[in-house]
């Protein structure tokens, strides 16, 4: 998904960047509701797993593979504000220390994984938690939907912007299906990964799971669980 430097023309960079910085600037007031001394550290943990994670790739098909996007996984974890505050983060530091993605496409990357990708995984996530039965199990179920939508959905958005600002004189309907095709595949191990990775945070702390809170506070504490006696 790391878009590298040259695939769109000066103006449609230009734009994202700008996007991009209203994306993080708007993230910086939104994160405030969303960190306390208590989730804090859970967000450099995210982004720390997200930044490793996305190193590995796993195959998909005709000598393709893919990578975890991260979005879903850290706005469920940490709220979508800090989730795009991390995936920014991540992607700057892969840009600039790894050669992992362009400096020009830095700012096509933030909109396609830390904007896209974590608000629409947010918002399939809230859809699904609103339908499904109101227990943590159902939690990481609504994290992997989020998740496997999240994927298509950045990797059309680049289609979109490539349609209008690619390099390379290419059909529409070509770049579109080559990317939705891949991605969805992309988009099952994202789910798989971001299942897992949900279930074993909720199982052990439900409290500092943003997306889980409401069903956590619901539920009173037992002796066992921590409750003062």
């Amino acid at each position: 998904m790391h878009v590298p430097d040259g695939f769109l023309d000066v103006p449609t960079s230009a734009a994202t960047v700008a996007v991009a910085a209203a994306g993080i600037a708007l993230a910086l007031r939104g994160a405030r509701s969303e960190l306390d001394e208590r989730t804090a550290p859970l967000a450099g943990l995210t982004a720390t797993f997200v930044f490793a994670a996305q190193m590995i790739n796993f195959p998909v098909a005709a000598g393709t593979s893919g990578h975890l996007l991260g979005g879903a996984l850290a706005a469920v974890l940490v709220g979508p504000w800090t989730a795009t505050l991390c995936l920014s983060v991540v992607l700057i530091v892969q840009a600039l220390l790894f050669a992992d993605g362009g400096i020009t496409a830095l700012g096509t990357n933030i909109v396609l994984m830390a904007l896209v990708g974590v608000w629409v995984g947010w918002g399939v996530f809230r859809l699904a938690r609103s339908v499904l039965p109101q227990r943590r199990t159902m939690v990481p179920v609504a994290s992997a939907l989020g998740a496997f939508v999240s994927v298509p959905a950045a990797a059309l958005t680049f289609a979109a912007l490539f349609t209008v600002g690619g390099a390379v004189p290419v059909e529409p309907a070509t770049v579109f299906l080559a990317m939705g095709s891949v991605h969805l595949l992309i988009g099952l191990g994202e789910a798989v990964i971001t299942w897992m990775v949900v279930s074993a945070v909720v199982g052990v702390r439900p409290d500092l799971v943003h997306g889980a809170r409401p069903i956590a506070s619901a539920v009173p504490l037992t002796v066992t669980e921590g409750a003062p006696a």
